[in-house]
């Protein structure tokens, strides 16, 4: 006798039934769980891993059969500390019914229902006790007790009265993660001790799949909530710029990848753009991305050129983890010149679609992905024509087994060329063609597309090297702000011009031009040919001069200088009103 399992005595009018059948032979009992060892567990899902169970005893071993877990395994991947006990909320994760109407099983045992079976009931007692039970023949007021936990006392009776019922724990790695429930209808041989022994080795298979699912899950939960957490909600809005993305997670066997994208505001209303691609998977690679997205945030706001950002970065990554590689692309856009510089770090290449619907591969310097070498890399600059669309993306977009990189890219040109024009509705088209498949890579994506700045957006003035076109530049800044309807911002901002057109005639070389530009805040630019920066300095009470820059960090809200390939320019921000 098992000493594990308890035996309900059958009804008296079905005892002598019991007593003639038969196990099942030695032979069939190692052929039907060699069976099961295959089928089971062929994914790391746990509803698919219960619907193989169902579908390995259903009609061979069982006339029905059903897996039950508890409920928070479900919901967040965790199990009670607790005793599993009558105050336990299960959920019914799989059915399978063979023979008799699978219309009542289904009603009478819907899947997904959620339950808290009390303790008296069989369910409960199995799981609470964490040994098989067995009914060879479930009485009347037994299968009316189920019928009543459910608010279904008389369908469930009308099933389960008479049947051999046999309740077998789920136990994994110490712990019970459900039961399952086997059911012969009246008239089939009902279950005997060797067909507990063959339901306890299905149930332990079927629990570490369960069990492995489970961990996975939650690993796979945790890897996207942090991969989401770390990736832009919304991205700002870039001046001249029009940008969409998308982030599509990889499939459940390949695991969370280390994609990432982001859009970084940097003075002068220009932007950079940056794509990323951590190797691996899981949290590790998740938590890789987020301190790289964080070190290239920290690196363009120093107003680096790309493949300084890069290089940077490169060195960087070595000192977070030298076991992480990440290929990476960053490009920098000036909305005034319509001028982008790129850079690459071992990424594949960008895609430029022209306003002719044709496309082509903007020729980078692959470089080194960041945490291997030293080696310095190069840049490329090129003027983007107003309305083309600027795409980068990471290698999960266009390789899988089954195309290569180079049709993949063909691939992704031929969606970009088609006759879609909203950005959101492009990359909705382009995501949508990857297949749903079980070994499919993350995947980041995004589409920039470039438009000529409006009157309203930006206003240039070439100065003269005389000190006299000060006024002149005063007069301007109040016309500008007055048509653009920001009238409260004319005497700080004058006052800022007065000083950095000043500077820029005594200090600096022409040609010198004035610049203001309208997006996420009022950018007011002075450009000059000399490289020489200005420098803060305290005025004694003696002197006249020294002063200007003090007053520009008092109204600013913030102010900087950038070099240009002839010269420099200096500027201040304002908050808009």
């Amino acid at each position: 006798m098992n000493r594990n399992c308890v035996i309900k005595d059958p009804a008296p009018g079905n005892r002598a039934q019991w007593r003639r059948s038969s196990a099942a032979s030695a032979h069939e009992r190692l052929a039907f769980l060699n069976e099961a060892s295959r089928r089971i567990g062929s994914t790391l899902d746990l509803s698919e891993t219960s619907r193989e169970l169902v579908d390995v005893a259903v009609p061979r071993f069982a006339d029905a059969a059903a897996v039950m877990v508890q409920d928070r395994l479900m919901a967040d991947g965790e199990l009670s500390s607790r005793p599993v006990d009558g105050t336990t909320l299960v959920r019914r994760v799989a059915l399978g019914v063979a023979g008799a109407d699978p219309d009542a099983w289904t009603t009478a045992f819907p899947v997904g229902e959620a339950t808290v079976y009390p303790a008296i009931l069989p369910q409960a007692q199995c799981m609470a006790g964490g040994k098989p039970l067995m009914y060879p023949a479930l009485d009347k007021e037994s299968a009316r007790l189920i019928g009543a936990s459910l608010d279904r006392e008389e369908a469930v009776a009308s099933l389960l009265t008479d049947s051999s019922f046999l309740a077998v724990p789920l136990r994994a790695r110490g712990r019970v993660l459900g039961c399952l429930i086997f059911t012969r209808h009246p008239g089939s041989l009902p279950f005997e001790e060797q067909d507990v022994v063959v339901a306890e080795d299905l149930a332990a298979r079927t629990a570490v799949c369960i069990d492995n699912a489970r961990l996975y899950t939650r690993e796979r939960r945790t890897a996207l909530t942090l991969q989401s957490s770390l990736l832009p909600v919304e991205l700002p809005q870039a001046l001249g710029m029009d940008i969409a993305s998308r982030y599509l997670p990889a499939s459940d066997l390949m695991g969370v990848g280390g994609d990432w994208y982001d859009v970084i505001a940097l003075p002068g209303c220009r932007t950079a753009l940056v794509v990323g691609d951590v190797m691996g998977h899981g949290t590790r690679a998740a938590a890789t991305m987020g301190q790289l997205r964080t070190a290239a945030r920290t690196l363009a706001s120093l107003d680096l050129p790309p493949d300084e950002v890069l290089f940077r970065l490169n060195l960087m990554s070595q000192d977070l983890d030298p076991s992480q590689i990440a290929t990476c692309i960053y490009a920098v856009y000036d909305p005034v010149t319509r001028n982008c510089a790129l850079a690459r770090a071992g990424h594949v290449p960008p895609i430029l679609l022209h306003p002719d619907r044709s496309t082509e591969i903007i020729e980078l310097p692959s470089g080194l992905p960041l945490g291997i070498g030293s080696d310095p890399l190069e840049s490329r600059e090129l003027v983007l024509p107003a309305g083309s669309v600027l795409a980068l993306y990471t290698d999960g977009l266009v390789e899988s087994r089954e195309r290569d990189l180079d049709a993949g890219i063909m691939g992704l040109r031929r969606l970009l060329a088609g006759p879609i024009e909203d950005l959101e509705d492009m990359c909705d088209v382009i995501i949508s063609s990857q297949r749903a498949g079980h070994e499919r890579d993350d995947i980041a994506l995004m589409v920039a597309r470039v438009r000529d700045l409006d009157p309203d957006e930006v206003a240039t003035c070439p100065l003269p090297s005389d000190p006299r076109f000060v006024s002149h530049a005063r007069r301007f800044v109040r016309s500008t702000l007055q048509r653009w309807g920001l009238s409260g911002l004319v005497d700080s901002t004058q006052l800022i011009v007065s000083e950095l057109v000043t500077n820029a005639l005594k200090h600096g070389w022409p040609p010198i031009e004035l610049r203001m530009l309208r997006g996420r805040t009022l950018v007011v630019e002075v450009v000059d040919g000399s490289p020489a920066a200005p420098a803060p300095r305290t005025a004694t009470p003696d002197e006249d001069t020294g002063r200007g820059l003090q007053l520009i960090k008092r109204f600013a809200y913030r102010w900087g200088t950038r070099p240009t390939p002839y010269g420099k320019i200096v500027w201040v921000e304002q908050h808009l009103p």
